[in-house]
């Protein structure tokens, strides 16, 4: 662990009897004392607080900033208002996913949070790849993400202002005199709010949400286990860059504008491929949700198969789905496999269990998006 990278929480997971493992380079918390499933349903059905500092915070600074991300992501980042956050994709010249990300308007300037284990090789893509007179700043900042159904009551006691804001909107604003910036939006499928933080304030600043008698603290285990329920991609597993965004099941975050037709059509990696298949529809797999019987959860890495026994795909992350009550899992399966209701098969310690291609999300989302 003293090799590994720490966010600026780190002496607080120790404080609070974190279990610490290697994550993307950083010494992150899987779980507290309260345990995984415990955490899972503390944030199903009250409020999590969960450590993403890790993650990548970068500021794209020049003339016309979402033109210039524009000619790296197929989302369209011109038509977003000032104030709102966007899910994009970095693509590849060869169509495939290098990562993804959320953007928002800040204005002036772009602010971008990528992930962990992709944020080097994303600030040498940007910094390459963007056009002259525009630049990447590093920002050295906290975040934390509060997560949950009662996470706006909570937030309605420290941070009222932020309370209006509706799903994937961004905005300043201070906690306890602390200086933050909030996006309504989150990796559960639950109501909540990230929280960007200077560092040194970090620790402060999560005491003080940990203090308010409906949250807890929630490792990493908890947090893969609700993204998978929330039919939310992992990336490296059920999206990368040998997968392009109709197969992954992603074509709504490829802007209309982006689109044949559009004002703004191509104009980034991969195009040609990926615009291709949003119009033909001629790829021959699809990203799935699964839903499988009993209580033996099925993998990353499980083989699929379909019911004359041939291998038709694999199984990207799986996991029991503590909400669920059954297993749950994200996959990819030949397009004719891929509707709703048809059953395939996963080979599990040598047995092949029945799976059922089903719907995601797996739970009904609470993103609050106004009354």
């Amino acid at each position: 662990m003293s090799e590994l990278n720490r966010t600026p929480l780190y002496d607080l997971h120790v404080a609070l009897g974190a279990k610490l493992v290697p994550f993307a380079g950083y010494a992150m918390p899987v779980q507290y004392p309260l345990g995984v499933k415990k955490e899972h349903e503390q944030t199903r059905s009250a409020c999590g607080l969960f450590d993403v500092s890790h993650m990548g915070q970068l500021l794209l600074r020049g003339p016309a900033p979402a033109e210039a991300l524009e000619t790296l992501v197929p989302a369209d980042i011109a038509g977003l208002p000032e104030g709102m956050q966007r899910y994009a994709l970095l693509t590849s010249e060869e169509g495939g996913i290098l990562d993804d990300l959320m953007v928002v308007n800040a204005g002036d300037h772009l602010y971008l949070v990528v992930n962990a284990a992709c944020k080097e090789q994303d600030i040498a893509h940007l910094q390459e790849h963007l056009p002259e007179g525009h630049e990447i700043e590093v920002l050295d900042r906290g975040l934390l993400a509060l997560q949950g159904p009662r996470a706006a009551t909570v937030m309605a006691r420290l941070c009222p202002a932020a309370c209006e804001m509706v799903f994937m909107q961004h905005g300043h604003f201070e906690i306890d005199g602390i200086p933050v910036w909030v996006s309504r939006s989150g990796y559960t499928g639950e109501d909540g709010f990230e929280i960007s933080v200077a560092a040194e304030q970090s620790e402060a600043l999560a005491r003080r949400l940990l203090a308010e008698p409906e949250v807890e603290a929630i490792g990493l285990g908890a947090r893969d286990s609700l993204r998978l329920e929330a039919g939310l991609c992992l990336y490296g597993h059920d999206i990368d860059a040998a997968t392009t965004p109709v197969e992954a099941g992603l074509i709504w975050a490829i802007g209309k504008p982006r689109r044949h037709g559009g004002e703004r059509s191509g104009g980034f990696p991969g195009a040609d491929r990926i615009l291709h298949q949003v119009a033909a529809r001629d790829h021959v797999r699809k990203r799935v949700g699964l839903l499988g019987e009993g209580r033996a959860p099925v993998r990353e890495g499980a083989e699929l198969f379909d019911a004359e026994g041939n291998l038709i795909g694999i199984v990207t992350s799986g996991g029991f789905g503590p909400s669920v009550g059954k297993p749950v899992a994200l996959g990819y399966v030949p397009v004719a496999l891929a509707e709703v209701g048809t059953t395939v098969f996963a080979e599990v310690r040598g047995k092949r269990l029945p799976m059922v291609v089903s719907k995601t999300p797996f739970v009904a989302p609470g993103y609050y998006r106004g009354k």
